[in-house]
């Protein structure tokens, strides 16, 4: 489908340039026509009976389909969430965490993330400390970081595939393999940025210096949608998800992934009637044999019909490795424009590895004033706190115009600054 048609499909890009796709995407036409006939045969079939109950559960059925179908899995592996923090935090707290356990993070983790970290730390005095990937945003090597970071008493590993503040693309399937076959001597500690205060256990001392497999929580919110993936191949054992990004579906719609191996040391954290088995009368037997333990009760089921609707959208323009390969083009190509800029530095050096850009003023101007100077043109970016920047994201039906257009604005928003 040509870019042009492809676009129409999507009202938000009607009268605006669009940069945001990293917090929200824009939900196309026929998403939204999906959402409203669902939820209108919804009310006509009655709310709750046993034709529109029948309905949910083919729906669900029929979308952990295409989400498995994307992340190259199968569907009894997806639960159905409402968001990426809800996913994460299905993986962070199902864990059968003992004081002294040790939690390694990266320092580029969403502060939503960061702070059930630490309500874990306090709850049940685990060791938590942070590892410095920010610093191999343009040279280093982040599998090396993290293997130096782990420890005899590490159990989980919580990273972002593509980092939500600088776009750097990490090595997953290379990082996993670390964690899962540590080497029989461990690294020396110390290696890693500690900024939680280390909680003084006996798990360190009791456990041998040998091989265990630490388990990886992957922060997925950048990289579906954007990244052809096979989680499979990689070994990843948790990658928490959501539709209302890159994906361009219904924000309140998500997904964990949990790997066949890793389902049956994750506990159900939330509990409800979807997770459940019970017998005729209603007593329970136990949990779902899949993914679909996680799962809790009522949610808003015309959702998935929109985002499967979005999903097949994109399909309609290509393939994810062509649209991948677009995303990397015109971020390249936004990169090199701002690159030129006077006042403008890009926090790479070298063009992006996905629709992830995040560059800093060098004049004083402050960022938030330039993200709504451009805001009043038409034009959404966002800013960035950590580290302080302006973050502009580029989707595969981005355009070669709406990027000028956001570089011809930063070049002259400096005199309204002045």
């Amino acid at each position: 489908m040509a870019k042009d048609n492809h676009r129409q499909q999507f009202p938000a890009l009607a009268n605006k340039a669009y940069f945001n796709y990293g917090g929200q995407g824009p939900l196309p036409e026929p998403a939204l026509d999906a959402i409203y006939q669902a939820y209108k045969r919804v009310q006509l079939g009655g709310p709750f009976s046993g034709e529109v109950g029948a309905w949910v559960v083919q729906e669900a059925m029929l979308t952990r389909r295409a989400i498995a179908s994307e992340l190259t899995v199968p569907p009894e592996t997806i639960a159905l969430t409402e968001d990426v923090t809800v996913g994460c935090n299905i993986a962070l707290w199902g864990i059968d965490w003992k004081a002294g356990d040790h939690l390694l993070l990266s320092d580029c983790e969403h502060h939503g993330i960061v702070a059930s970290v630490m309500e874990l730390q306090r709850r049940f005095n685990i060791e938590v400390s942070v590892c410095p990937l920010a610093a191999t945003l343009n040279e280093g090597d982040p599998v090396a970081v993290i293997a130096d970071s782990l420890r005899p008493n590490t159990r989980l590993l919580v990273i972002s595939h593509i980092l939500w503040n600088t776009g750097q693309v990490l090595p997953l399937a290379e990082i996993v393999k670390v964690c899962h076959e540590p080497p029989l001597t461990p690294p020396c500690q110390g290696g890693g940025q500690e900024e939680f205060p280390l909680i003084q256990g006996g798990g360190q001392e009791e456990l041998p210096a040998k091989n265990h497999k630490v388990r990886v929580l992957v922060d997925a919110a950048q990289s579906v949608g954007v990244l052809p993936l096979n989680l499979i191949e990689s070994g990843v054992d948790f990658y928490a998800f959501t539709g209302h990004k890159w994906w361009c579906g219904p924000e309140g719609l998500g997904g964990l992934y949990v790997s066949a191996e890793a389902l049956a040391d994750l506990h159900p954290v939330f509990i409800g009637w979807r997770g459940i088995v019970t017998d005729a009368n209603a007593k329970v037997l136990g949990w779902k044999s899949g993914s679909q333990r996680y799962e809790i009760a009522t949610s808003a089921y015309p959702l998935y019909a929109g985002l499967r609707s979005a999903i097949a959208l994109q399909h309609e323009w290509g393939t994810i490795e062509e649209r991948y390969a677009e995303i990397c083009r015109l971020s390249k190509y936004l990169w090199e424009r701002l690159s030129v800029l006077p006042d403008v530095e890009c926090l790479r050096k070298s063009a992006p590895e996905a629709g992830l850009v995040s560059f800093r003023l060098t004049n004083g101007m402050p960022h938030n004033k330039l993200v709504n100077l451009l805001e009043k043109q038409g034009i959404m970016v966002r800013t960035i706190l950590n580290p302080d920047c302006v973050r502009a994201c580029v989707h595969y039906f981005t355009t070669e115009a709406e990027i000028d257009k956001l570089v011809g604005a930063i070049a002259i928003a400096k005199f309204s600054f002045e």
